[in-house]
């Protein structure tokens, strides 16, 4: 039973605060704070602004921390300033010295950001997480053997794999495109008609008739060959007329000048050119009576986007920038980026290259699965002397291995999975699988930040392990000497 009386409504004045008390240590946004490498990145993000115009700039810390907070919360833009603005540990993890219920600041200026920030930064960033934490681990094993100054011995694992960072969109179909192709066309013709001051008869688009086409031929359920190849001659047709309408318009009109009444903006000059290579691309592939053609554009928004060809078994195709990433000790590295597709094999060799200028050693052994076997791969390494997980060309010797070796063969190539876990942590946990940024660099940027806010995680679970061990081992040895 609950009995409740209601006396008056609480006022916000009334409400009783915490904040006169201190901040706990062992929040996981103070800890967070001190792994972060906030001087390397002040030091770069400096470097890309002008120190001598401009008005007083936003705090690298700010910046920085506003974007580890939206991708370590999995937030939007705006939501994330929102939280930034209630909490008060987020508020130290950013920097301000006080609480303060303003925002720290606008939504918007998070795009404008992602502009100035790209791989290159973040890269420099988890390059200097792992260096950090390899140094540490190099001074525990200093007693160890050492080889040549001038050549290393090989230490440590490094796995390799690809997957594909999808953008989201709509899936793609040729009528979906051409579809939203022909309405943006129609706009753009209303705009212009409106804008004329002599305003003769205005072109005729069949948008009415189009949009019913359209919508019965999406509410079929079966669609055949040629009711595919039906609506697309309708649209295809459509978007033609429309794209001469708007430049004869275009061309015609005498009063027609950039400037503030101007009625297209520079978004949608950028937009004609795009249909119009949409419209090449999807009437060569009706001509040649194929689906494939080379650039594809899948968007007309983010013509940039390419279809990636993975053959997985829930996605045969992904849209979006296809990864190259090593994984070493835990520690993700976006080694390449491409938004179109590539065979995943040549990146080994600058994979196994960037481990070495972290390290200053190669690996040990490399883990990877068949598309890297290759034998320009397997003669390099032969070279350094790093052993891979893939079977020997040729011949099986007559002398087959003994029960260690295969057992050592079969831990090594499972160990593999764990890259493969660490696309599942990005995609499920941290939203690789949609990237919402615009842009190509902002959508570059938005997949690079992902990366480094997983890496950060991973420092900061090594390091609060590393310190639990060192403080058994010191109680341990107290105890065997007291």
């Amino acid at each position: 039973m609950i009995t409740y009386i209601s006396k008056k409504q609480l006022s916000i004045s009334e409400f009783k605060t915490p904040f006169k008390t201190e901040l706990l240590t062992d929040n996981r946004w103070v800890e967070l704070a001190s792994i972060v490498p906030w001087d390397t990145f002040a030091s770069l993000y400096i470097s890309l602004m002008n120190s001598s115009q401009g008005r007083p700039g936003i705090s690298p810390r700010t910046i920085l921390g506003a974007l580890i907070i939206k991708h370590k919360e999995n937030l939007s833009d705006e939501k994330t300033i929102q939280a930034i603005q209630e909490n008060v540990y987020m508020q130290f993890f950013v920097g301000l010295e006080g609480f303060q219920t303003d925002k720290i600041f606008d939504s918007s200026l998070f795009v404008t950001i992602r502009k100035r920030i790209g791989k290159t930064e973040f890269d420099l960033l988890n390059a200097k997480l792992i260096k950090s934490l390899s140094h540490k681990k190099d001074a525990q094993n200093s007693s160890k053997k050492e080889g040549d100054e001038n050549h290393p011995p090989n230490k440590g694992k490094l796995q390799a794999d690809a997957t594909v960072a999808d953008q989201y969109i709509t899936f793609p179909t040729d009528a979906k495109l051409l579809n939203s192709s022909r309405k943006k066309l129609d706009d753009m013709i209303d705009k212009l008609y409106c804008y004329d001051d002599k305003k003769g008869i205005k072109p005729r688009t069949y948008k009415r008739i189009l949009d019913t086409a359209f919508l019965n031929y999406s509410k079929k359920k079966n669609k055949g060959k040629s009711v595919h190849r039906k609506m697309k001659r309708k649209l295809l047709e459509s978007v033609n007329r429309n794209l001469n309408f708007v430049k004869a318009m275009l061309s015609n009109s005498v009063n027609l000048e950039m400037g503030k009444y101007y009625p297209l903006t520079k978004k949608d000059l950028d937009l004609i050119e795009v249909i119009a290579q949409v419209y090449l691309q999807q009437k060569q592939m009706y001509d040649d009576n194929t689906n494939t053609c080379k650039d594809r554009i899948v968007s007309i928004y983010q013509p940039h986007v390419r279809p990636i060809l993975r053959g997985k078994q829930n996605a045969r195709v992904e849209f979006g920038a296809k990864l190259g990433v090593s994984l070493d000790n835990g520690f993700a590295l976006l080694n390449h980026l491409s938004w179109n597709a590539y065979h995943e094999g040549k990146d080994l060799i600058n994979q196994v290259e960037q481990y070495f200028n972290i390290h200053g050693y190669y690996p040990d052994l490399v883990q990877v699965d068949k598309a890297y076997s290759t034998r320009e791969n397997r003669k390099w390494l032969k070279e350094k002397g790093i052993r891979i997980t893939a079977p020997q060309l040729g011949r099986k010797p007559k002398q087959g291995i003994n029960p260690y070796q295969k057992a050592k063969r079969k831990k090594e190539a499972a160990e593999r999975n764990h890259i493969e876990a660490k696309f599942g942590q990005g995609k499920n946990g941290y939203n690789l699988n949609k990237i919402r940024a615009k842009l190509k660099s902002t959508s570059e940027s938005w997949v690079s930040c992902i990366f480094f806010v997983m890496n950060l995680i991973n420092y900061q679970k090594k390091s609060s392990l590393g310190t639990i061990f060192y403080q058994l081992l010191v109680e341990l040895v107290f105890f065997i000497k007291t």
